[in-house]
């Protein structure tokens, strides 16, 4: 995948999640929180194999994004 893909579904997949999970944060950070769930989300797709093309990369982009914004959440509920 190439960067910029990577950085316009990690965009969408980001904000997607934010929408599920009910968190405000800016514009780079939602970014960065879709990407990295991106690349988290795809590693545990490839692992389960469990779904094929396009769609799975995004599945796994949102449910990536949707893990590390629950962890966010965690760690900013102990501050």
């Amino acid at each position: 995948m190439s960067v910029l893909v990577l950085i316009i579904v990690g965009a969408a997949a980001g904000f997607l999640a934010t929408r599920l999970m009910d968190v405000e944060t800016d514009t780079v950070t939602t970014v960065a929180i879709g990407v990295i769930g991106a690349l988290l989300g795809g590693f545990i797709l490839r692992l389960l194999g469990s779904l094929f093309g396009m769609l799975s990369g995004f599945v796994g982009a949102v449910l990536g994004a949707m893990l590390l914004l629950w962890l966010w959440k965690q760690y900013q509920a102990r501050k």
